[in-house]
């Protein structure tokens, strides 16, 4: 039987690389992008069927979700990566800090939209997290970042990507399904192409820092198609290491749960 992944942020980067090895590997493959062209292209190309959503829009996150039930009766894997790091502070149309929207609550929404049908097919749920979670500091007075110095969008980001631990591991602890969540290493791509930090490095060295985008796809595909390093559900990679390094507050379960319940309230589903 054919398996269905999600993957979100599939119009580019490491979603579309994984995209096209998991399409090889034999996976349908549901490309979800912001640019309708890409998301387009990536999905002819791997034979899968594409999705546009903006993450900017929750309406687009809850029509997406309609989409991915009225097309699937099984959803196999869930991979959340779409987001990254808004340099310049800014609101959604929905009235939300960017980097909390794009990063923590438009996955949160979609994952709790699908998760009856995730549930029917025992499914997997993989986001992408950061390194960065260890600058991030959860404060549920202050999900917007509007009491908080900016510098830069770095420390927002950092506290969205801690939000996606904890998510991940409140998901596991609430409905049972299997998820994890992982740091793909620093990858040369179009990340924060509008902070000051990384278009200096792109000048000092052209072509960008980091990791090869294939490289940093392959935590992705090895945790969606299972054959990752054994670890239990929940548990956050360096990239093919588990039990990565995260921020004391990633182990806090009052205020995972707080999260959660928040989250809900902000997307207007059921806690």
């Amino acid at each position: 039987m054919t398996k269905t992944i999600v993957i979100t942020g599939a119009s580019g980067g490491i979603g579309a690389v994984a995209a096209r090895r998991l399409a090889v590997e034999g996976w349908d493959v549901a490309v979800v992008g912001r640019n309708p062209e890409r998301t387009a292209s990536v999905a002819a190309s791997v034979g899968g069927t594409a999705f546009v959503a903006d993450y900017d829009r929750l309406d687009d996150v809850r029509a997406l979700a309609a989409a991915l039930l009225e097309r699937y009766d099984r959803i196999d894997v869930l991979v959340n990566n779409a987001g990254g790091l808004t340099s310049e502070r800014g609101r959604t149309a929905d009235g939300h800090e960017r980097n909390f929207q794009h990063n923590h609550l438009a996955p949160y929404l979609l994952t709790r939209l699908l998760q009856p049908r995730l549930l029917e097919s025992g499914a997997r749920v993989v986001s992408t997290s950061s390194l960065m979670n260890l600058a991030g500091r959860v404060r549920l007075e202050d999900l917007d970042w509007e009491k908080r110095a900016w510098l830069g969008g770095w420390q927002a980001y950092g506290t969205s990507k801690l939000e996606t631990i904890m998510f991940i591991r409140e998901l596991t602890a609430r409905t049972g399904l299997d998820a994890y969540s992982f740091h793909p290493g620093y990858v040369a791509t179009g990340f924060g192409a509008d902070s000051t930090f990384i278009k200096l490095s792109y000048r000092l060295r052209p072509g960008g820092l980091g990791i090869s985008v294939e490289q940093g796809a392959e935590p992705l595909v090895l945790l969606a198609s299972g054959t990752a390093a054994p670890a239990p559900s929940g548990t956050y990679f360096d990239q093919l290491a588990p039990y990565g390094r995260t921020r004391a507050q990633a182990d806090d379960q009052d205020l995972a749960a707080g999260l959660w319940i928040k989250s809900a309230q902000l997307v207007g589903v059921t806690a």
